[in-house]
């Protein structure tokens, strides 16, 4: 074979050097297109999210509790029983009406300091509780007399956890979001009937409008709303297990139509920006539904308080259970109360 000549061969490192600078020029190009088109899609789909203005602008900063490094949110489910959606981008009707609108679902998310693990706590509805300014009242009421900054005094107030974000959707959102994902998987221990909707003991694949019915049934439940809080809690573990079960937070197509659904069928306070959102986002990347634990604040009994019934808090279990959470240790609670957490199964 020939060997190449001189001046063939001290061509062939200038080659290379131009290869190796084009692919990188390439590359350079292309993270920049895609990091655009990231940021492009993720402002879209955070210019969709409705915000409520003024949810903490009202609040006393120095009478509130202290900010830390993990993060709280107040998660409302309204109530709204409207044709048309009252959340979100899609809402037709007013978000908020003074004295028209409860919260039939009051959670609030525990994210720990460094993002790893999160608590959902649920607070009964009629949980008997102090609102600021109202004295002694159902929780939800704090929502139908001052909207969400009065849910947000009364559960700090509760807690003593500051809420550092709020956000709400109502029935019609809550069913999109089970169709987003290709509805969801709940056990329950006996077949129970919702209207036309049979629910029968063990697995039970809902749709949207299936999963509406499961979370709003509360006649033929051994526990009433109490049982219903826990059917509340399995519906929104179901949703986070079959998103990622399905890819709509890995799959970058299946994450874009899934956050497409949320976005324009959540309402958020106006302190959650777009950055916020991304970075919130990012910080979450890792956490799993395993890793997410549901619990109800514990409750001493039931009661009535004029012609109301209601739901009376344990006080002192529930100080116990917030002082836990607060220290990002739910784990030791649970070790003090094991049965706590929610089971694999509802009524």
């Amino acid at each position: 074979m020939a060997e190449p000549d001189e001046e063939t061969a001290g061509r062939h490192p200038n080659r290379v050097r131009l290869a190796i600078k084009l692919t990188i020029v390439v590359l350079a190009v292309l993270l920049a297109t895609a990091v655009t088109a990231i940021y492009l899609a993720s402002e879209r789909l955070g210019d969709q999210i409705r915000r409520y203005p003024g949810v903490f602008s009202g609040l006393d900063d120095s009478a509130r509790p202290a900010p830390t490094a993990a993060m709280n949110l107040l998660l409302v489910g309204s109530d709204s029983l409207a044709t048309q959606p009252t959340t979100g981008t899609e809402a037709t009707r007013p978000g908020f009406v003074p004295g028209a609108q409860r919260s039939d679902v009051i959670m609030l998310v525990h994210i720990d300091a460094g993002y790893h693990k999160a608590t959902v706590v649920s607070l009964p509805r009629d949980s008997w509780v102090n609102v600021p300014g109202h004295g002694m009242a159902k929780i939800n009421a704090s929502y139908s007399i001052g909207g969400p900054t009065l849910l947000v005094r009364t559960v700090e107030g509760l807690t003593g956890l500051r809420v550092d974000h709020f956000a709400v959707i109502d029935f019609a959102g809550f069913e999109a979001l089970t169709d987003a994902v290709g509805g969801i998987d709940v056990t329950i221990d006996r077949t129970t009937t919702f209207g036309t909707l049979v629910l029968h003991a063990g697995p039970n694949h809902l749709d949207g409008t299936q999963a509406l019915g499961y979370v709003r049934q509360r006649e033929g439940l051994p526990g009433g709303d109490l049982d219903r809080v826990e059917r509340h809690q399995n519906a929104l573990r179901a949703l986070l297990r079959k998103a990622v079960a399905n890819g709509s937070f890995s799959d970058p197509v299946r994450a874009y139509r899934f956050l497409d659904v949320l976005t324009r069928w959540i309402t958020v306070d106006e302190t959650m920006t777009n950055g916020e959102l991304r970075s919130l986002g990012w910080q979450l990347r890792g956490l799993r539904p395993g890793a997410v634990t549901f619990l109800t604040a514990p409750v001493s009994g039931l009661g009535r308080e004029g012609t109301q019934s209601v739901v009376y808090l344990d006080p002192g279990r529930d100080a116990q259970l917030w002082r836990y959470a607060g220290a990002d240790d739910v784990e030791g609670y649970l070790r003090a109360h094991p049965g706590s957490a929610l089971g694999n199964s509802t009524p």
